[in-house]
């Protein structure tokens, strides 16, 4: 389960975030990153015995190092004040379908699916969706999918405004061809956060995205 002292952590340095401020924080961050490593292992015992896909992976396949890439960025802040956690079956560093929970002072959520894949992969799951769209549209009305995550997100950035090139607007499936992203979210409020039934009850959740993941993962995986 999450502690307060470690959202209480990410809520201090959100107003710190600076080097020396963290620095001077070390003894809060040690446990911060047993905090980490203990929510992860818990998530990982959960949901391994629900996706076998998942069996292979460690801590160090599904955490983040709090430290920012501020290469390309304009913002400059130095640290990440939330806690991430992927699972995936080809681990973090691979561009597969997988799930995900975001761990936040007041912005929790979890979700899953295909997160903006590069062209080429983009291209194999479009494909995918053109074959056996019926099905994927099924994985997607599903009523447990429906009562926890609505639809997929839709987000400025996340859906093309025409039809996708090789692929005509009168398409059955235009609507789903347009997707750049193919991911479902639902929140996590304060109370679940801090619940000692937090990792089963999201376990639960992200379950219900595994029709998902395994659609866009056979499209990924697949040859020819």
């Amino acid at each position: 389960m999450i502690t307060k002292d470690t959202l209480q952590f990410l809520e201090d340095l959100k107003n710190n975030n600076y080097r020396d401020w963290f620095q001077a924080n070390q003894d809060r961050y040690e446990l911060y990153k047993t905090d980490y490593r203990n929510t992860v292992d818990e998530f990982l015992e959960v949901m391994k015995p629900l996706d076998d896909t998942l069996e292979q992976l460690e801590f160090k396949d599904c955490s983040y190092r709090i430290n920012r890439d501020i290469r390309f960025s304009k913002d400059k802040t130095p640290y990440k004040t939330h806690m991430g956690i992927w699972m995936c079956e080809g681990k973090k560093n691979t561009n597969l379908a997988g799930y995900y929970v975001h761990i936040e002072n007041g912005s929790a959520f979890a979700g899953g699916g295909l997160y903006f894949p590069d062209a080429a992969d983009l291209k194999k799951a479009r494909r995918e969706i053109d074959g056996f769209y019926d099905e994927l549209e099924d994985i997607l009305n599903n009523p447990e999918f429906v009562k926890l995550y609505g639809s997929l997100e839709k987000g400025e950035n996340n859906v093309l405004k025409s039809a996708p090139k090789d692929f005509d607007k009168t398409h059955p499936a235009i609507e789903l061809l347009k997707f750049k992203s193919y991911l479902a979210t639902t929140k996590i409020s304060q109370k679940e956060l801090l619940s000692k039934n937090f990792v089963q009850d999201t376990a639960e959740k992200l379950i219900v995205l595994k029709p998902l993941v395994e659609f866009f993962n056979r499209a990924l995986t697949t040859e020819g």
